[in-house]
């Protein structure tokens, strides 16, 4: 083939409106015996077409890459310069399309390829325009909303990178979680029972409540659960300090008539002192605070005219009982009640109220004393000192379970002052109760059964000190209940020491 055969067949070529014959089927098969494509190698004379160089003015078309989603409109940017293009549509409709690399010998064609190629290829820069996409981080932008409403919204604080622990919470008993603790709402009191009430002692009131009138019963039962005899943990605390004055006044068994003067007289003082106390805390405290919302003032199930009356009666009771000892025990008795009186309101003035608490609890030694010997040796005086040391313990761990509610209304206590430092100081204060106690049994000269006792003792504090450990609620109220062990076992080796010598 000949350089002249190209522009011959250009001669020929059909006009843009004239349709294209179809080609016979011996023609068709006569087109892969064309072994004339070697002369390919003489296309080079293709850059003589001049026009052609106009074609590097495609690349403005990159604005059409979306055009590639049609299918048949990539052959519409030739249609301007190659009228011979619209013939190729029907290409498609040839099954013997892969034999097209053959029709490289029209030269208008093989620019179509490169055509598509070149719109190919700006296409292809366009797709790193995407990265415009981190553009997004614009967003944070949006907190200008608030220009157009009414109010700004609150601004979160960043998040922690990943992998950062979380920061713990104050704890409600230092400054940073009494503020926190300051702004909560209180909770609201829909109990109807103490949450701390003990299920046996309840059903002993159930069983004595059955012999009374039927219309009586409920009546009764509230004002037996303001006395706290539904919980009769309160009362034993109180018993042992006084059973252990007793003993040590007689040095032997005590006189069975002051011992069931003063056992009685104990569970008449700490059922008035439970009244006054929750006729002094059933409005400001009682009643935001969990655990003794259900109390029976707190909730309004008994009034204030009630609880005052209730408490003067059993004043009453006690200062009966008192009259059975001498004039001394009496003279005393006057202090004690003022001190049960006094105590409930000093939790709103000072943080030391469990120190006036073990003053009161404690002064039935005293008065045992008193009873026994008619005299207030100094080992009476070791054994009240000793018991206020107890009953700051004890009630310090009780006040812990409430330690928040306490900090959010406004309450004072030992444990609130010690805050962070409640376990060490709780641990000077048994040490010191139990160098006390060893001062007392070697003054009273006892043999060692009461010091195997006291080693009991110890190691039930530091039991306590163990469950204790992260201050959570009920290990705290569970070691203010295991105090009553420790009264016990001082008590039981002192009777034994008191019996073997």
């Amino acid at each position: 083939m000949t350089a002249a055969e190209p522009a011959a067949s250009q001669d020929i070529a059909p006009s843009p409106g004239a349709r294209r014959p179809p080609v016979p089927a011996s023609a068709r098969a006569a087109q892969p015996t064309q072994p004339t494509q070697p002369t390919q190698p003489t296309q080079p004379t293709q850059p003589t077409q001049p026009t052609q160089p106009t074609q590097p003015t495609q690349p403005t078309q990159p604005t059409q890459p979306t055009q590639p989603t049609q299918p048949t409109q990539p052959t519409q940017p030739t249609q301007p310069t190659q009228p011979t293009q619209p013939t190729q549509p029907t290409q498609p409709t040839q099954p013997t399309q892969p034999t097209q690399p053959t029709q490289p010998t029209q030269p208008t064609q093989p620019t179509q390829p490169t055509q598509l190629a070149q719109l190919a290829q700006p296409a292809q820069p366009a797709q790193p325009a995407q990265p415009a996409q981190p553009a997004q981080p614009a967003q944070p932008a949006q907190p200008a909303q608030p220009a157009r409403g009414a109010s700004a919204p609150r601004r979160e604080p960043p998040a922690a990178p990943a992998g950062t622990p979380a920061k713990a919470a104050d704890p409600p008993w230092s400054r940073a979680g009494a503020a926190r603790s300051a702004t909560a709402a209180p909770p609201v009191c829909t109990d109807h029972q103490p949450a701390d009430a003990s299920t046996r002692s309840q059903r002993v009131i159930d069983v004595l409540l059955g012999y009374l009138p039927a219309d009586r019963r409920g009546r009764i039962r509230e004002y037996l659960v303001l006395m706290r005899m539904d919980r009769p943990i309160g009362a034993l605390l109180l018993l042992w300090p006084t059973w252990w004055a007793l003993w040590f006044a007689a040095n032997d068994f005590p006189p069975v008539g002051l011992l069931v003067i003063f056992t009685l007289g104990v569970f008449v003082m700490r059922a008035a002192g439970c009244v006054i106390n929750d006729y002094a805390d059933h409005d400001w405290l009682d009643a935001k605070v969990q655990r003794t919302r259900g109390r029976p003032m707190a909730a309004g199930r008994v009034s204030k005219q009630e609880a005052l009356a209730l408490f003067g009666g059993l004043l009453a009771l006690a200062f009966v009982l008192v009259l059975f000892t001498n004039t001394l025990t009496i003279l005393l008795s006057f202090v004690g009640a003022a001190l049960a009186a006094i105590y409930p309101f000093t939790k709103r003035v000072t943080h030391l109220a469990q120190v006036v608490l073990g003053a009161a609890f404690g002064w039935s030694i005293p008065m045992a004393f008193a009873a026994v010997t008619g005299s207030l040796p100094p080992l009476c005086w070791l054994l009240f000192l000793a018991n206020v040391l107890f009953s700051v313990i004890y009630d310090t761990e009780y006040a812990m379970v409430d330690r928040e509610e306490d900090i959010r209304v406004g309450a004072r206590s030992t444990a609130i002052l010690f805050g962070d430092a409640d376990l060490p100081i709780l641990g000077v204060l048994m040490v010191t109760f139990v160098f006390a106690m060893l001062l007392a049994g070697t003054r009273a000269a006892l043999p060692w059964p009461y010091f195997v006792g006291l080693a009991a003792a110890a190691g039930l504090f530091a039991w306590q000190q163990w469950i204790m450990r992260d201050r959570a609620r009920a290990p705290c109220l569970a070691a203010f209940r295991n105090n009553n062990w420790v009264g016990f076992v001082l008590w039981a080796g002192l009777l034994l020491a008191l019996a073997i010598r």
